[in-house]
């Protein structure tokens, strides 16, 4: 049995490292859930609940990190409010669309808000531009999560 959720660990691992740059897949979680039935296999002797707890809040941090990068990088180009909320707005929708509507979800949000708010083509085109780069940051942070994730399960598995 042991063998076998070592398997399916490892399997969730990898898919949610994945996940973590494909946007359809739940990476973050999946890596979770992978380090946790690494854990349970083991019957929490090497990882304990106290690090499994560590690794949680980790992964409910990444949950946050989408939502506000994409209103980050629409926020620092100068877009208004509604812009940030359209950025929001269009990951939420987007990600009924699969890949391509999680990728052109936020610039169409955040591109429409600002468009509604200030009439500027050229300022709505820098808001969704804000809003692909708040979303590449928010990929490059969750991989950096992940990762370390990994590492702290496998130092506590380790010592």
């Amino acid at each position: 049995m042991s063998v076998f959720l070592w398997v399916v660990a490892v399997i969730l691992v990898i898919t949610g490292i994945v996940g973590v740059v494909v946007p359809v897949l739940p990476g973050t979680s999946l890596v979770f859930v992978g380090l946790l039935i690494a854990a349970w296999a083991d019957g929490f002797v090497k990882v304990s609940w106290f690090t499994i707890g560590i690794l949680g809040l980790l992964a409910v941090t990444s949950f946050g990190i989408d939502f506000y990068l994409a209103s980050f990088g629409v926020k620092r180009f100068g877009a208004s409010k509604l812009a940030m909320f359209g950025a929001t707005a269009g990951m939420l929708v987007g990600m009924f669309f699969g890949i391509v509507g999680l990728l052109v979800g936020p610039f169409v949000g955040a591109f429409l808000g600002e468009l509604v708010m200030r009439k500027d083509l050229k300022q709505a085109g820098k808001a969704g531009g804000g809003a692909w780069l708040g979303l590449a940051i928010g990929i490059a942070a969750k991989i950096a999560l992940v990762f370390t994730m990994i590492g702290i399960f496998v130092l506590a598995y380790i010592f």
